[in-house]
C-alpha cells in the first residue's frame, strides 16, 4: 500500500463545497459571517476548518481576481503549520501587512480558523482583532 496525495485546485473546491453542504446551520452562519465583514469593514471574510483548511463559507464585498486565491491560502497555511510541527510549535495566528491590505488569520472556535482581509489603511489592524474576538460568542 502506498501514501499517494491528489492535489488540484478543483478536488479542493469539491471537497470545500461538500464540508459545506454538511453544515447544518449554515445559513445562521452565512448571516454571522456577513455582519462580521461589515463591521470589520473588511474585504473579504474566510471561515475554515481547523483541521483540513477547508473553507466552510465566505463573505466577500470586494470582488477579487484570482478564484484560486481560497485553494492556494489554504496550501500556504498549511504548509506553515508543518514547519511549525516540525520545531514543536504551534501555529495560532497570523498576521501579514503590506501597502495594499492587511491579513488576518485567527483561530476562530474550536474547530475553525477565521481569515480577515482588510484593504483600507485607515483601520488600525486592532481595531480588526477586536472586532474578530468580539464577534467569536455569536459563532
Amino acid at each position: 500500500c502506498f501514501k499517494t496525495s491528489i492535489w488540484d485546485e478543483t478536488l479542493y473546491r469539491a471537497w470545500s463545497q461538500m464540508v459545506h453542504a454538511l453544515i447544518p446551520n449554515r445559513d445562521s452562519l452565512q448571516t454571522h459571517l456577513d455582519k462580521l465583514c461589515a463591521v470589520c469593514q473588511a474585504d473579504e471574510v474566510v471561515l475554515f476548518e481547523r483541521a483540513t483548511f477547508l473553507v466552510i463559507c465566505d463573505a466577500v464585498r470586494a470582488a477579487h481576481e484570482d478564484v484560486h486565491r481560497h485553494e492556494k491560502i489554504s496550501n500556504i497555511i498549511k504548509q506553515f503549520k508543518l514547519s511549525c510541527s516540525k520545531t514543536q510549535a504551534q501555529f495560532a495566528t497570523m498576521q501579514v501587512r503590506n501597502a495594499r491590505y492587511s491579513a488576518f488569520i485567527e483561530g476562530f472556535t474550536s474547530t475553525t480558523y477565521a481569515m480577515v482581509i482588510v484593504s483600507d489603511a485607515s483601520i488600525q489592524p486592532a481595531t480588526t482583532l477586536i472586532n474578530i474576538e468580539a464577534s467569536r460568542a455569536h459563532f
